[in-house]
């Protein structure tokens, strides 16, 4: 059938139509997922901590114990979307910003591997929550997609606040801010 005048319109409003709920669903979706670690300050504070701790490290540390972290989030989102149960979750979530904080702190000045791997652990355990926290109307994808850029802005926060910190004003002031998330990560586990 060759389409004409009194086809085209009616066609074209059709597809439009059908296009609105897949447009708002992937829309829904991405904004969830960037808005998802922003929703607990134990997220956010983690997240923080790694672009600090890049920054302090400094070398191919500053990316790549951000791109580790990233990496192995949305392997930890994948587990969670499965559904296969991981216990002590939430526990292992505070630690990792008490651990991230006392490695800022007391200046740990491990390799990039090393950094790397530590920041992975606990990736893992961010991108299960993530994952298993995902809504019922949201496209997997376009979800983790949504979290792994919200993500990726908090370690590039971290990462701004380290270098005003580190080369601007004083080094010293990292490692009081690297205590105080020590000192937060503290208060989020003995608060489960």
């Amino acid at each position: 059938m060759k389409p004409n005048r009194t086809t085209a319109g009616p066609v074209t409003l059709a597809l439009l139509l059908a296009a609105q709920p897949v447009a708002a669903h992937t829309l829904s979706s991405v904004s969830s997922g960037l808005a998802h670690p922003f929703l607990g300050i134990d997220h956010v504070l983690a997240m923080l901590a790694v672009g600090l701790w890049a920054v302090q490290l400094g070398g191919s540390a500053l990316w790549k114990v951000p791109l580790a972290f990233v990496f192995t989030l949305l392997i930890g989102a994948w587990i969670g979307m499965t559904g296969v149960p991981v216990p002590y979750v939430e526990a292992l979530i505070a630690l990792s910003v008490l651990v991230l904080g006392l490695a800022i702190g007391l200046h740990w000045r491990l390799g990039p591997l090393l950094a790397s791997l530590t920041v992975a652990s606990f990736a893992l355990f961010h991108g299960y929550a993530h994952g298993s926290e995902l809504p019922l109307a949201a496209a997997p994808l376009t979800y983790c997609a949504g979290f792994a850029v919200a993500t990726v802005v908090l370690h590039a926060l971290g990462a701004a606040t380290g270098y005003l910190l580190f080369a601007r004003v004083h080094p010293a002031l990292v490692r009081i801010g690297g205590m105080g998330l020590a000192g937060s990560g503290l208060l989020l586990f003995m608060g489960l």
